[in-house]
């Protein structure tokens, strides 16, 4: 079983521990040395599209990113900031709980392709929508699950367009209703999404019906996703 969850945008500027991302023997450090590769061929004026920042934010991204093999790391969800990771809270969590985590969570980055929670990785910045990185990691990350007897996906749509489901993959989503139109939660998901993870590695969730009587903040699973109603 795994259970696919987005990165974040922010990254924790905490204290690395003292190894280099080149001596982690990292499974995918072969597909990671192609983008870096790729990123030394753009030049520095057509940079701000790569990274979606000012020239000099993406100038000092650029850099970081093609230095990440000599780079010190720290595991990937301490690493991680954010709406879903904040409440997540891993360092609050019980060590069966953790234990959980890295076995089943996936973690989709632009850079890596796959992690889980306790792989190590340097501070960096790169989207998985850009310069075809989803057609670079797509038949690598599908092969890696397609032999998975369940899968619950809980990505945002650009992230799913990086794999190919296999028939034992369940899209969880978070909507809210409102004058009888449903649209996506957006950013008022992702506490929610957060907590969902919680309460998964919390209570060892190995199967959909397990999970029918979580709620949060009026999110409620109906069959299908979880809703919930503004009107």
């Amino acid at each position: 079983m795994k259970i696919l969850i987005p990165p974040s945008e922010g990254k924790a500027k905490v204290r690395s521990l003292d190894i280099l991302f080149k001596d982690t023997n990292f499974q995918f450090a072969q597909y990671t040395q192609q983008i870096v590769d790729l990123l030394g061929l753009i030049e520095n004026e057509d940079l701000t599209p790569v990274y979606g920042t000012t020239q000099d934010k993406a100038i000092m991204f650029h850099r970081q990113n093609q230095d990440v093999f000599n780079s010190k790391c720290v595991p990937a969800i301490e690493r991680y900031t954010g709406v879903v990771y904040n409440h997540i809270e891993w360092s609050s969590l019980s060590a069966k709980a953790q234990k959980y985590m890295n076995k089943h969570i996936i973690i989709f980055s632009g850079l890596f392709g796959l992690l889980t929670p306790d792989t190590l990785i340097p501070d960096y910045k790169l989207k998985m929508n850009v310069l075809s990185l989803k057609s670079l990691w797509g038949p690598i990350i599908s092969d890696y699950l397609k032999d998975e007897d369940i899968i619950f996906d809980l990505l945002p749509q650009v992230h799913r367009k990086a794999y190919t489901p296999n028939k034992n993959t369940i899209p969880i989503d978070f909507l809210v209703q409102s004058k009888g139109k449903t649209s996506a939660a957006g950013h008022f998901g992702k506490a929610v999404k957060g907590q969902f993870i919680r309460f998964l590695a919390t209570n060892q969730i190995t199967q959909t019906k397990d999970f029918k009587s979580f709620e949060y903040d009026g999110f409620k699973w109906n069959g299908k996703q979880f809703i919930k109603n503004i009107d």
